[in-house]
């Protein structure tokens, strides 16, 4: 008799392991690719968001790694361990939880539009995540009421997310005017970078959201064709995230990308104009000016100068514009 009758195995489940094992390879290479690809570029960006989402690949692997074991188990060591699909099941709730938490940071413009959240949007994110994962839980456990629980956590999980995207894509258009407006050129390409990554963050929000409801509207639960809605939920997942992963990753970004509040303004947010002076270090030991006299290095990552290069930044209290004639510059200084 074969080995899975004597376990009592569906022998339309056959196929799980070499499916498991297919993603498991898959989503390991992207979670190393992603750890490698933000820690080399650790220079030159605030990467914060970075390292979180991070933690998202290495959950969905390791939840691989233990289905696949589980089934291999199942079916070539006739054991099927109940702690290791409890494993699963558990990896499988924090995977998900720890999906709409990064798309919730991303919305609220974590590391893009502010270098932090502010209490209260920390708060409503830790809320969201664990109410989502007791409700994910309750609802894969059968409990009662917890499909309708689950339906009105998504509600309101998405409403945040496509409300918060629509803020940010909203104070990035009025940036963008207000640069074509006055001519700020200086900033033009860091804002319409982010303006981009949000346009398609809320693209991609929106084959989520549709997702998500395809996956809970079909009810269908037979074996016979498990492994064929097993293989399309992962490839859209493993896209989705991935489509994400890419628009978010660290990378050499615009000028001027980093420039950002530590909190979000509640008030009207303008570019203020920006008017920086280039030079090299011994030109700014000797150089005197008590409107220009911030001097920030420039990034690390441009490797191809091997003398530091200071930048000039004015200060933000002085009243008019300097011009040539007014702020008499030494002749190895470059205006930008």
């Amino acid at each position: 008799m074969d080995a899975s009758d004597d376990a009592g195995l569906d022998e339309s489940y056959r196929p799980l392991p070499a499916l498991y094992l297919a993603f498991l390879s898959i989503w390991f290479v992207s979670a190393c690719s992603w750890t490698l690809n933000t820690y080399k570029k650790r220079h030159c960006q605030t990467n914060n968001l970075q390292w979180t989402l991070a933690i998202v690949p290495l959950i969905k692997a390791l939840q691989l790694t233990l289905s696949f074991l589980f089934w291999y188990s199942c079916f070539h060591l006739e054991i099927c361990s109940l702690w290791m699909s409890f494993g699963v099941y558990v990896t499988g709730v924090l995977f998900q939880t720890a999906s709409f938490v990064s798309f919730l940071l991303i919305s609220h413009g974590y590391c893009i539009m502010c270098e932090r959240l502010s209490v209260t949007e920390r708060r409503t994110t830790a809320s969201l995540g664990c109410v989502f994962y007791l409700t994910l839980v309750g609802y894969r456990a059968s409990v009662p009421y917890f499909s309708v629980l689950l339906l009105l956590n998504y509600v309101i999980t998405f409403y945040v997310i496509f409300h918060h995207t629509s803020q940010n894509l909203l104070v990035l258009r009025e940036q963008l005017s207000f640069i074509e407006d006055e001519d700020v050129q200086a900033m033009h390409d860091a804002v319409y970078t982010k303006y981009i990554m949000f346009k398609k963050f809320q693209g991609a929000m929106q084959i989520v959201a549709m997702a998500e409801a395809v996956i809970y509207i079909n009810l269908d639960d037979s074996s016979e064709n498990y492994w064929i809605r097993l293989l399309v939920r992962e490839w859209a997942q493993l896209c989705i995230l991935v489509y994400i992963g890419w628009t978010f990753r660290s990378q050499d970004l615009a000028p001027r990308f980093s420039v950002m509040p530590t909190l979000k303004s509640k008030g009207e947010t303008i570019v203020p104009p920006i008017y920086s002076i280039e030079m090299d270090a011994a030109t700014f030991k000797d150089f005197s000016s008590h409107e220009w006299h911030i001097g920030v290095a420039t990034s690390s990552c441009d490797v191809s100068s091997k003398e530091p290069v200071i930048v000039i930044i004015q200060q933000p209290h002085t009243s008019h514009k300097p011009t040539p004639a007014a702020t008499p510059l030494p002749p190895q200084v470059q205006q930008v």
